[in-house]
C-alpha cells in the first residue's frame, strides 16, 4: 500500500503551511542522525519526513500530489488505462495499477528478456545507481530569498542545488537522478540544508526576531533609531515611554514562505545604558531615587 505523506508527518490532509512546517520541524528535531547516533529506524524516520516535506512543502508539489498526478516519491503517475490488453477496458481494470510505477515493471521485464550475463544483473535486471548524500551550509539571506549553491562531490562532480524560499534548517532535498551512476540509470542525491546562525536575526517558531538596543534618552522620549533589517537599515519610531522587552513589528521584512510571501520581523527592545555613564547621569539617577523611588514590574 502507497504511504501517505499527511500521515508521516503526522497532519491531516487540510493542514495549513505553517502546521505542515511546524511538525516536519519538530519530527526533523527528534529523528536527526546527530540526535540519534547509531540509530537506524531514527535516520530512516528522519529521510521520510523529510520527502515528505519536500513535497508538502512545495505548494505546487502538494497540489499535484493531492490530485493524484504525482506519488509519494514525487514521481508522475499514470491513471485511467482503458481497453488494450489489460482487461476487458473498463475502470475497474486499471485501478490496480494506480500505485504502481510502470516504468519500473516495464524495466524489469524487458531487462528479463534480454537473459544470461550481458543483461547486468539478476534475470538481467540492472540496478539504479546508489543514492548519494551531503550536508550544505547557508545563509539566512538563502532562506529568505532563495539562491543557487554548487555543491561537490567526492568523486569529482559538481552540481547546482536551488535552495527553495522559506527552507528549514535540516530539511532535506531530493535531487533526482544526480546521484551515482548505475547500469539502470543513476541513484538521487539527498541535501541536507543546515542554516548558519546570523549574528542579529533569529528564527523562534516562524517568526524572525532581533534584540534592538535603544538609549535611555530615546526610551523615555522617544525618538528614531537605525535598525537593521536583512534588506538593508531602516528607521524606526521608538515610543515615548518604550521598555526593555516591548516589541516593534516590522512588514514584510521576515521569512518567506514556499510561495515567497514575506512574513514580518520582530524587533524587540533593549534598553542599553552607556558604555562610561558619565557623573551627571550617575547624579540625575540618585536624586531620582531619592525622590521618586519606583518597583518596576511586569505590564501587564
Amino acid at each position: 500500500m502507497a504511504r501517505d505523506l499527511y500521515d508521516e508527518l503526522g497532519v491531516s490532509r487540510g493542514a495549513s503551511a505553517d502546521e505542515i512546517r511546524k511538525a516536519f520541524r519538530k519530527l526533523a528535531k527528534q529523528n536527526h542522525p546527530d540526535a540519534n547516533p547509531g540509530d537506524k529506524a531514527a535516520e530512516e524516520r528522519f529521510k521520510r519526513v523529510s520527502a515528505a516535506f519536500d513535497i508538502l512543502g512545495d505548494a505546487d508539489k502538494r497540489k499535484k500530489y493531492d490530485a493524484g498526478e504525482i506519488d509519494a516519491d514525487g514521481r508522475e503517475t499514470m491513471r485511467g488505462f482503458s481497453g488494450g490488453p489489460w482487461g476487458g477496458g473498463g475502470r475497474g481494470q486499471a485501478e490496480g495499477f494506480e500505485n504502481i510505477d510502470l516504468s519500473d515493471l516495464f524495466g524489469e521485464i524487458l531487462g528479463r528478456r534480454g537473459g544470461g550475463p550481458q543483461g547486468g544483473g539478476f534475470g538481467g535486471f540492472s540496478p539504479r545507481g546508489a543514492d548519494v548524500r551531503a550536508k550544505l551550509e547557508i545563509d539566512l539571506q538563502d532562506v529568505i530569498h532563495g539562491a543557487k549553491k554548487r555543491i561537490a562531490f567526492s568523486d569529482g562532480r559538481t552540481i547546482d542545488v536551488t535552495i527553495p524560499r522559506g527552507a528549514e534548517d535540516g530539511q532535506t532535498l531530493r535531487l533526482r537522478g544526480q546521484g551515482s551512476p548505475g547500469r539502470g540509470g543513476p541513484g538521487d542525491a539527498f541535501i541536507e540544508l543546515s542554516v548558519r546562525p546570523h549574528p542579529i536575526f533569529r528564527r523562534e517558531g516562524e517568526a524572525l526576531v532581533m534584540d534592538l538596543p535603544v538609549a535611555i534618552p530615546d526610551a523615555v522620549l522617544g525618538g528614531k533609531v537605525e535598525a537593521p533589517t536583512p534588506d538593508g537599515n531602516v528607521s524606526l519610531t521608538i515610543p515615548k515611554g518604550a521598555n526593555s522587552g516591548q516589541t516593534l513589528r516590522l512588514k514584510g521584512r521576515g521569512l518567506a514562505d514556499a510561495r515567497g510571501r514575506r512574513g514580518d520581523l520582530l524587533a524587540k527592545i533593549v534598553l542599553r545604558l552607556p558604555d562610561n555613564p558619565d557623573p551627571e547621569l550617575e547624579a540625575f539617577a540618585e536624586r531620582w531615587r531619592a525622590e521618586r523611588p519606583y518597583t518596576p514590574r511586569k505590564r501587564t
